[in-house]
């Protein structure tokens, strides 16, 4: 009777979601990083096509580079999820990367021959893609960590999540909201 008891308890604790959605925000998370590592593999192509078109271009080359080897250097573990601070490191690192790579394809933008060139049209098609991917796997991520927040602070399951150290889980933010919210100046004038 008392196991019957204890099994009708947890059963309406939240445990078993907890479970659920923790392994629901892992698997997300793995779909990101899935994406941002295609997109790090991809870089060393790209560069590599752009540096034979545009070798005086080292600086921005190199930024590229360098930008790849922190994002790629950066240990992702499910530890980085119940962690703000790894995880805002983590989305600093991946955004000085996109940071680097818009650069590049400015810089694409000043060589004809470049941007007829097949293979760099592939591979900027390919990172294009790519950056959707990571787009919509952050999107699928920020809903799983929705759905698990919510669980870990409503009522009863907040008792739950504090008893078996299930603690809210950090989402995406995007480094410069304020400076993205205000609308860029448009002046076709000279």
């Amino acid at each position: 009777m008392a196991i019957a008891a204890s099994v009708l308890t947890l059963s309406s604790c939240g445990y078993n979601d907890f479970q659920a959605k923790d392994e629901a925000t892992k698997a997300a998370w793995g779909e990101v990083v899935n994406q941002y590592q295609r997109r790090a593999d991809l870089i060393p192509n790209l560069v590599n096509t752009v540096k034979g078109y545009a070798s005086h271009e080292r600086e921005t080359l190199e930024a590229v580079t360098r930008a790849r080897a922190a994002a790629t250097s950066f240990q992702i573990t499910p530890e980085v999820l119940n962690n703000p601070e790894a995880f805002n490191k983590f989305q600093q690192v991946q955004g000085e990367l996109s940071s680097a790579l818009s650069r590049l394809m400015a810089v694409s933008e000043n060589y004809p021959q470049l941007k007829a060139d097949t293979s760099f049209r592939d591979l900027q098609s390919q990172l294009e893609g790519t950056e959707n991917r990571i787009t919509v796997a952050r999107q699928r991520y920020i809903v799983s960590v929705q759905e698990y927040n919510v669980l870990a602070r409503s009522f009863p399951t907040n008792i739950t999540a504090k008893m078996f150290s299930y603690p809210v889980k950090p989402s995406f933010t995007v480094e410069n909201e304020k400076a993205i919210s205000t609308a860029p100046a448009v002046n076709f004038g000279k």
